[in-house]
């Protein structure tokens, strides 16, 4: 399996604190990963360093064959990779419809002329994006809501959408960074699944950041273990589950 994403002795410090060290990472094309450990383990960091957010302070992050590290976020996401947040951050007062249609337009082939002019070319565009925020609504049941505020929807449909948009930046991996905080036990199932079914229906790969060991345990792959920054296991599920090091970690010495 081809790396999609390769992260290789990936460092990032503030002042004394290193807040993730050396960190080698893969995820393969189509390849459904977990990266989970304790609070303060380095786990959004790490989100952070491969979406642009913060600089890595050494090491290297290749994406699809080219280093990405130094990027800043919007090209890193025009190249192919999207995220979600561990606290929703959606435009609240723009419509469902709206929160969607505005990341499609990061693909714009037309310029500032192109809109300014609002030639054919200009409004057959603008109808095909309308086309595709309406199916991607509909293929998550979250078309009847296309005109209401984001912030009427109820926190599951919230956090459905918030997926949905980062899934209109036509990603080739998916980040998603504590999709199932705040969830009850029946929305986690339905979670669980819509993982499993974006992971099939988009053919993209998905990096999972989550506290909840049911959800990981259940849909991903591979598991990478991170605590204090460092990453002390790797491994399928079962394995994971078992290591002595990772127990330690999340239930003490």
């Amino acid at each position: 399996m081809s790396a999609l994403l390769q992260l290789d002795k990936a460092t990032i410090r503030f002042g004394g604190l290193t807040a993730v060290s050396e960190l080698d990472l893969q995820i393969g094309r189509g390849e459904l990963v977990g990266l989970i450990g304790p609070n303060g383990a380095g786990k959004t960091t790490a989100f952070n360093l491969i979406t642009g957010v913060y600089q890595p302070t050494s090491g290297e992050i290749n994406f699809d064959g080219q280093s990405i590290a130094g990027s800043p976020p919007y090209r890193i996401t025009a190249r192919g990779i999207a995220r979600t947040f561990q606290n929703i951050r959606l435009f609240p007062s723009l419509t469902v419809f709206d929160n969607v249609r505005a990341v499609f337009h990061l693909h714009l082939r037309g310029d500032v002329r192109h809109a300014l002019w609002r030639g054919k070319g200009f409004h057959a565009e603008e109808k095909s994006i309308a086309d595709r925020v309406l199916e991607l609504l509909e293929i998550f049941q979250l078309g009847k809501f296309r005109d209401e505020p984001a912030k009427s929807l109820s926190y599951g449909d919230q956090r459905r959408l918030e997926i949905v948009r980062a899934l209109a930046a036509q990603p080739k991996l998916l980040l998603l960074d504590e999709p199932a905080a705040g969830m009850n036990a029946t929305e986690k199932v339905e979670l669980t699944r819509l993982i499993q079914f974006i992971k099939d229906k988009f053919q993209i790969s998905i990096l999972l950041v989550e506290h909840d060991m049911k959800v990981v345990m259940g849909i991903c792959e591979r598991i990478v273990v991170l605590d204090y920054g460092i990453k002390i296991a790797e491994g399928k599920p079962d394995e994971v589950r078992a290591n002595p090091k990772v127990i330690a970690a999340y239930l003490g010495e």
